[in-house]
């Protein structure tokens, strides 16, 4: 089968470069294994029935003996043997060696299960599903990283190939790898709905041995979906979910939230909070976001036929699929991303930071006609900014080295205010 490039194989590589051991961490299904295939040389498998009992019980006894093989070694889904985080940084310690381990894992790390963070050793890196660029769907027309080294780049004409109905498609099929290779729509469909049905019935309790109720957990995704990319409070959720679990408390929803975190299902964004506005006027919450939007699309039980009487509804799923592939996109750039937010209503949907400091203020708007609202939103951030700028001028903060408007439209352009409009499906790394 036509292997689909990632940018994690980029960025897996510069890790193995750089360190003795590299964790590919991220929600299940979205490719860690094959991935991580790739560069592997020798791979272990503990998912695997025929062997799991006896791998398992090497790795309580003498976890040493399953690091033996080629490198770099790949041990997959680690985390049902704790003991082999702590082997391989004692290992990667005695062979003083880059690239020695590709270790992948569908839940974050627990402390309390290893001995060593592994800082120094073992790096991280986080994988998402697919992006549309990755999914073949996007041109790639517009470079993130090359509008960062040159602002100005023209971008006049670059083209969108997906209408707004194939966008809806895109979304509720998701960027799990297994349905964008799958030509048939039904499997396609099908993937977002297995995944959440698999992540209720089985990995929200197996994640810690903490038994978790199934339907609850289906309850909160659906009022996470129907909150998405919203500033909603967790009351809000709490008040939601209570309306069919009464006796659901505060507690016990944080629980089901951090486990749904330490999943990668839920990867809401924080607050950019500049000095441009007063402390108490400016939204601190975090922005209800998922890994893929196929998942609120699979919580609400929607289908594409269905979003497409309610773009209000898709709106909201459209910037969900835009903060999933600006993460991508970012990462090569050790980008990160937040959002900003007062109670005037001046909002940027996101705030994209690199390593370097630069940064990119980011409207996502479905329709053409939201454009002229979405860049004046971040015009008059960066206006906020110089007027700032003019009366602190011993402690100045940047301005945007970018103010984009991401669009669900046919085609670039840059407006005579330079504010530049993307389309999503233009868009690469």
């Amino acid at each position: 089968m036509d292997y689909f490039f990632r940018q994690s194989d980029d960025l897996l590589q510069e890790h193995l470069e750089s360190s003795g051991a590299v964790l590919i961490e991220g929600p299940k299904w979205c490719g860690k294994t094959t991935t991580g295939m790739q560069q592997a040389a020798s791979v272990l498998r503990l998912q695997d029935p025929d062997t799991r009992d006896a791998f398992l019980e090497t790795a309580r006894t003498k976890p040493s003996l399953l690091l033996r093989g080629d490198t770099p070694r790949m041990i997959d889904e680690w985390q049902m043997a704790p003991k082999l985080w702590d082997a391989v940084r004692v290992a990667v310690d005695d062979r003083q060696a880059m690239g020695q381990f590709i270790l992948t894992g569908s839940n974050s790390i627990d402390s309390t299960e290893v001995m060593h963070t592994g800082t120094g050793r073992i790096s991280r890196m986080v994988m998402y599903p697919m992006s549309l660029y990755e999914s073949r769907e996007s041109t790639g027309e517009v470079s993130l990283s090359e509008l960062f080294a040159n602002p100005n780049a023209d971008i006049d004409g670059a083209v969108s190939k997906m209408s707004v109905e194939q966008l809806i498609y895109a979304a509720c099929r998701g960027g799990w790898p297994a349905a964008v290779v799958s030509f048939n729509p039904r499997t396609q469909l099908n993937t977002a709905r297995n995944y959440v049905d698999s992540l209720c019935a089985n990995d929200v309790s197996s994640l810690d041995g903490v038994q978790r109720n199934g339907e609850l957990t289906r309850a909160i995704l659906r009022s996470y979906a129907r909150n998405l990319s919203t500033l909603a409070k967790k009351s809000s959720i709490l008040q939601d979910v209570s309306a069919t679990f009464e006796t659901v408390s505060m507690p016990t929803l944080d629980d089901y939230l951090l486990a749904l975190q330490r999943l990668f299902v839920i990867q809401d964004i924080p607050a950019w909070s500049p000095a441009i506005r007063s402390a108490s006027s400016i939204r601190s919450g975090m922005k209800r976001e998922f890994c893929d939007p196929s998942i609120a699309v699979a919580a609400l039980q929607l289908t594409p036929r269905m979003l497409e009487m309610d773009l209000k509804t898709f709106g909201f799923i459209f910037e969900n699929m835009v903060i999933r592939d600006l993460r991508v996109y970012s990462q090569a750039m050790r980008g990160s991303l937040s959002y900003y937010h007062d109670r005037y209503g001046l909002e940027a949907d996101a705030v994209l930071r690199i390593g370097d400091g630069r940064f990119a203020l980011i409207e996502c708007k479905l329709g053409s006609h939201q454009i002229e609202e979405g860049a004046a939103h971040l015009l008059k951030i960066r206006d906020l900014i110089r007027a700032y700028n003019a009366k602190e001028q011993q402690v100045p903060l940047r301005e945007p080295d970018l103010m984009m408007v991401i669009t669900g439209g046919p085609m670039a352009y840059t407006r005579e205010d330079g504010v530049k409009v993307i389309p999503l499906a233009a868009l690469k790394s």
